[in-house]
């Protein structure tokens, strides 16, 4: 069968992409290569607390879900462990007649996306792979930037010329359709149709942006604070497996090749981890397990780190309601596991979830540890040991979610590239299709040690912005020669710190519906993406109540 748009990824983009379609009376599907049914990606999949920096730029379908969480926990039958009250009057503190809600369960999450799906009779195909055999891959080249060679399409993507016509699936099943919307967190698709895209960070040289690559010595422009000074180990913790003995080898995780030269390109992409749905109810709590993997030594710099003076919890315990959190990564040593997902964004399947699954044991094992190790303070402990997983949330795996945050995988390289100069508002993209509003924010992305001889982390930016800014429509458009029906809402053309502000869910919500609209349009016109005229564009996404421009009274 042949859709008019067909989307490679069940992503918060992808959904609500299918969503926009459907409303423009494209026939449409959604390919989700998991094989769990958790559609939403990162929305659904733990990351409850919204990331917004301005939600008056959040419009469109991308509001409409907002408000969806809002009505779904103003039904009294939808709070089983905490009272609405208590939890409004003691966290959340809505402003005066909000009809949005950002903060909500993944279980809140997938019950709205379900809805969509049902109420727009949406197929959906699980567990599906592309195949990747021939794809793209990064090289490094004489810059020390890691980019792929375009054109390499893989035996996954069917093309005439520049155009796909349809997309192959490991199991032999194919889709075709007449545009093509990647909403993966991977970027498979763009890469299987020969689209060029990179991975890393890019040095100084290449965009001239001052938080762009190796960052171990410099301090934030106009500061200072050094860059590295968040998320950091206490001064002095060793990092040799026997404390003052380098022949000993280092403690994993950590980089022997790290830092790398200051300023300078390279391969590494900033910290994955789970955002876990964790609780203190005691009638929904599943203690934390250890692991059947479970290495002491992959925690030792954990127990350093309290040995050195560290004394507070090593995470961000954002309150959700029904006595529910969102775990985020904090300190030093935390939930992200820095330096194991270098592999990923090109990694065959099988080895991305093996990925996953050492993310995971890991995750489980920090957990373990901080809730029963007697080598963890035990002002700390008393505390870890009330949480555990929520047995309401992810039933069908123990209350862990199958979605890692994917921070960053593989960037398209398109004609327009945002950079740290589009987020400050220094380069104004024209053709807007919506806006970023989160500050520049990268997690680690090393681990190495410093020249006195101890651990340290590196790659933590997190720099505010002057006010949202625009995202250009040429940025989710390959170039035109490499690809004509094809549109990338989710790893767009950006660089690796505009990225850490534009990676939010609801503006990956916001560039799904843009893209949608796009990709309809360009059927309707029997024109390339490219071809689009803007001014349809704007008039079809404003009426959608897509917010394209900044409105300075309401920055605050």
């Amino acid at each position: 069968m042949e859709y008019d748009i067909v989307i490679y990824g069940g992503t918060s983009a992808g959904i609500v992409a299918a969503v926009q379609a459907s409303r423009m009376n494209k026939s449409v599907i959604i390919i989700e290569p998991g094989t769990s049914q958790q559609l939403g990606g990162l929305t659904s999949g733990g990351l409850g607390r919204t990331d917004f920096g301005n939600k008056y730029v959040i419009g469109g379908i991308s509001r409409e879900f907002y408000r969806a969480i809002h009505n779904h926990y103003s039904d009294s039958t939808n709070w089983n462990w905490q009272r609405r009250e208590a939890y409004m009057e003691q966290t959340y503190h809505p402003g005066p007649n909000e009809e949005d809600m950002w903060y909500f369960e993944p279980s809140a999450a997938r019950k709205v996306f379900q809805t969509w799906i049902d109420e727009y009779n949406i197929p959906v195909v699980y567990g599906e792979h592309i195949v990747r055999k021939g794809e793209g891959r990064t090289q490094r080249i004489s810059n020390g930037r890691w980019v792929a060679s375009p054109g390499n399409v893989s035996q996954g993507v069917v093309k005439n010329e520049a155009r796909i016509n349809e997309i192959v699936m490991e199991s032999g099943a194919r889709f075709k359709g007449r545009c093509f919307i990647d909403a993966t967190y991977e970027g498979d698709l763009l890469a299987g149709a020969g689209v060029s895209f990179t991975i890393g960070r890019e040095g100084y040289d290449i965009y001239q942006e001052s938080l762009n690559g190796v960052k171990a010595l410099q301090s934030i422009p106009d500061s200072d604070t050094p860059c590295w000074h968040h998320h950091q180990f206490k001064p002095g913790v060793d990092p040799y497996v026997v404390q003052g003995d380098p022949e000993s080898g280092l403690l994993p995780m950590i980089d022997p090749e790290g830092p790398g030269k200051e300023g300078s390109s390279d391969h590494r992409i900033q910290a994955y981890c789970f955002r876990m749905c964790i609780t203190d109810c005691p009638e929904n709590r599943i203690p934390f397990e250890k692991p059947a993997a479970y290495q002491e030594i992959d925690y030792e710099l954990l127990f350093r780190n309290f040995e050195a003076g560290f004394s507070r919890a090593p995470w961000i315990n954002s309150a959700m309601p029904n006595r529910k959190t969102d775990i985020n990564n904090q300190s030093g040593f935390s939930t992200d596991y820095i330096g194991a997902n270098y592999a990923y964004p090109e990694a065959p399947h099988a080895e991305r979830n093996r990925i996953i699954e050492a993310h995971r044991n890991y995750q489980k094992g920090i957990m373990w540890t901080l809730a029963n190790h007697p080598r963890v303070p035990d002002s700390l402990r008393n505390i870890f040991s009330q949480w555990g997983m929520a047995k309401d949330e992810f039933t069908e795996s123990g209350g862990w979610q199958d979605q890692l945050y994917i921070r960053e995988a593989r960037r398209m390289i398109s004609e327009v590239v945002l950079t740290q100069h589009h987020c400050q508002g220094n380069i104004i993209a024209d053709e807007s299709i919506g806006m970023g509003a989160y500050g520049m924010d990268s997690h680690h992305t090393q681990r190495y040690v410093d020249k006195s001889g101890f651990v340290k982390n590196e790659g933590d930016i997190q720099v505010g912005l002057p006010a949202p800014y625009p995202i250009s429509y040429k940025a989710i458009t390959p170039t035109r020669s490499e690809c004509t029906n094809l549109l990338v809402p989710v790893c767009l053309s950006a660089s690796h710190i505009a990225f850490g502000s534009i990676r939010m869910e609801p503006v990956f919500m916001i560039l799904g519906q843009s893209a949608a609209v796009a990709a309809s349009l360009a059927i309707d016109q029997e024109c390339d993406v490219q071809q689009v005229p803007y001014e349809a564009l704007r008039k079809h996404l404003l009426t959608s109540e897509q917010i394209l421009e900044h409105e300075t009274e309401k920055v605050h």
